[in-house]
């Protein structure tokens, strides 16, 4: 039985690893805290990164562990790396990961190596105090240089509006910077990084289809799972739904592809999974990356086991063992399969939720499908629509056998958990 430590749990970690396929061939240890979650989050106030780090990789040297795996954008993936390369263990470099994950300095190399997926970009620090300190014109569109869940991303059109945005009160200034913390101080271990992770990144508005590319990369060796058509709700950046297989032309697939392989190398990550994202402007035809994230998209695994059967679990638990994963094509039960987004814009909670009851007789009638409730109110709801513009109350994984079948199975989970057909 192989022993993996999985770091920074997500939801769908704990729903995928707990299933019976994995009972007598992994043994799971599972250590970290969930940020979004309270009282869990308030770990994150005392949270020491190196001192962590040595507690564990003290504790599994004893154990014995075999690999180690993360698909937490925020802390685990770069710890993950941290431990698995200080156990000998299977994974990519701390350098490789760090330098994907900090949007700045990922751009550097992008925009050295591939300029033609970079847009024009400038750093500055969350207390910028005039539009002259940063090297770019309004409208622009800004994010952390470091941050998940599209957390604080959006266009803004003026430095006044700017200065709004990054209007925080004592409290969340504080969050922000030990949210930060943990990335900068293992940087400051394994890059020359001049510009930490208390800044942020203004970026050139990019317009078209995003695009979403999964894969893994094995002793450097790049193989992709495939391309995810991105559907956004009208006028925002928040993502409405995620669709496989693409519906892009084979040549424009073929760009992607190609353009993901090159800028995979350019970060010289080698070992583990990744995601890319793109932005396809069909009037200029032009493709620009939004950025790399080195690890799994969680939510978006089981849409290529539903049409292709390949499980990404399976590869990423192969891949922190060292072992070379297998890829299959178009063997899953399906031909399609979504990743419905549910969210709300005006602020206020849910005026209904799913009871138990509902929940449990939509499990029995789709069995198949993936259901994930994110119900907040009060604090916690207008915490996320500062910070991420809407609020995500609830995400839905399905397969049909035709997008009519999809289209069909989406509406009765709706009626069955009372939620708007519409919404997404």
């Amino acid at each position: 039985m192989k022993k993996i430590l999985v770091l920074f749990p997500k939801d769908w970690d704990l729903y995928e690893l707990s299933k019976p396929r994995y009972r007598g061939a992994y043994r799971f240890y599972f250590e970290g805290f969930d940020v979004h979650r309270f009282p869990e989050n308030l770990r994150l106030l005392a949270f020491d990164a190196p001192r962590w780090i040595e507690r564990l990789v003290k504790k599994y040297h004893a154990i014995g562990i075999d690999g180690v795996v993360s698909n937490n954008e925020h802390f685990g993936a770069l710890i993950a790396s941290v431990v698995a390369n200080r156990l000998g263990l299977p994974g990519a470099q701390p350098r490789a990961i760090a330098l994907a994950q900090h949007k700045f300095y990922a751009r550097e190399v992008v925009s050295r190596l591939v300029p033609e997926a970079a847009p024009r970009y400038a750093a500055f620090p969350y207390d910028v105090r005039s539009a002259e300190a940063i090297a770019l014109p309004f409208p622009m569109y800004v994010k952390p240089v470091k941050a998940t869940y599209s957390v604080l991303a959006r266009e803004v059109g003026s430095f006044a509006e700017l200065r709004r945005h990054l209007s925080f009160s004592p409290l969340e200034t504080l969050i922000i910077k030990r949210l930060v913390s943990p990335f900068n101080r293992l940087a400051r271990q394994f890059t020359d990084f001049r510009i930490d992770a208390h800044h942020m990144i203004g970026e050139e508005i990019m317009r078209g289809v995003q695009l979403n590319v999964d894969g893994i990369a094995c002793h450097g060796r790049v193989e992709l799972l495939g391309v995810v058509d991105c559907v956004m709700y009208p006028g925002t950046n928040a993502f409405r739904r995620f669709e496989y297989p693409s519906a892009i032309p084979a040549s424009l697939q073929a760009r992607v592809e190609a353009l993901t392989r090159q800028i995979i190398d350019a970060i010289g990550f080698d070992h583990g999974a990744f995601n890319v994202e793109f932005c396809y402007d069909p009037e200029r035809d032009t493709l620009r990356l939004i950025e790399m994230n080195p690890r799994l998209a969680s939510q978006l695994a089981d849409l290529y086991a539903r049409v292709d059967g390949t499980n990404p679990y399976q590869l990423l638990l192969d891949l922190a063992l060292g072992e070379a994963p297998t890829l299959e094509r178009g063997a899953g039960r399906f031909a399609r399969a979504t990743s419905f987004v549910f969210r709300k814009f005006d602020g206020r909670a849910l005026a209904r939720t799913p009871s138990p009851e509902q929940v449990a007789c939509f499990a029995a009638e789709q069995p198949d499908a993936k259901l994930m409730l994110y119900l907040k109110h009060g604090t916690a709801l207008a915490r996320e629509m500062k910070w991420l513009g809407s609020y995500r109350y609830a995400v839905l994984n399905m397969g049909g056998t035709s997008t009519a079948d999809l289209i069909a199975r989406y509406r009765a989970a709706c009626r069955q958990l009372a939620f708007d057909p519409d919404a997404v």
